[in-house]
């Protein structure tokens, strides 16, 4: 539950980076906004395995597959976006 919970707040944090785009107007700032939104989300994965690590006592290896998982799902869409939208 934790990570569906987790994916949710990866893809509120992508719908957020692209309505601030869309408030700035065209589609090349859909797809900076989009590129921005990877690092962010990097960040966010990040600090999530670091609290399973650090404070749910698993191990780098046991949360490592989930990190990669977490970090990957919305960033794929993400890289999609800015693939289309940098194109236009």
């Amino acid at each position: 539950m934790h990570t569906i919970m987790i994916l949710v707040g990866g893809f509120l944090l992508l719908a957020l980076c692209l309505l601030v785009g869309r408030m700035q107007g065209r589609r090349p700032a859909l797809a900076r906004a989009a590129l921005v939104f990877i690092p962010l989300w990097l960040i966010g994965a990040a600090i999530n395995m670091a609290v399973g690590v650090l404070q749910a006592g698993y191990s780098v290896a046991e949360e490592l597959p989930i990190f990669l998982a977490i970090f990957a799902i919305p960033t794929a869409p993400a890289a999609l976006l800015w693939w289309r939208f940098k194109r236009s």
